[in-house]
């Protein structure tokens, strides 16, 4: 399982690639007046969580607004017993 760690390198990396920023914290919009993320740049991201940490909250259907909602997203799946 992912950790909040790994996420949030993996986001920050992201952003630093797609935006050209290193200025984000965890309570960082990250569309409109934030980072500014776009639908195919969200869609992209959401590719790259599935692809690296084995899940995201975009494809369980939640749209999270900050990158501490994304990492509270891998924070709470981690504290679910797995099967």
């Amino acid at each position: 399982m992912a950790s909040q760690r790994d996420a949030e390198r993996t986001i920050r990396a992201f952003i630093r690639r797609v935006k050209n920023t290193d200025a984000v914290d965890l309570d960082t919009d990250l569309y409109a007046d934030g980072v500014g993320l776009d639908s195919l740049e969200t869609a992209e991201l959401s590719a790259i969580l599935e692809d690296e940490l084995g899940s995201d909250p975009f494809a369980e259907g939640q749209l999270p607004q900050t990158l501490g909602e994304v990492v509270a997203f891998y924070d709470e799946a981690a504290a679910e017993p797995q099967a």
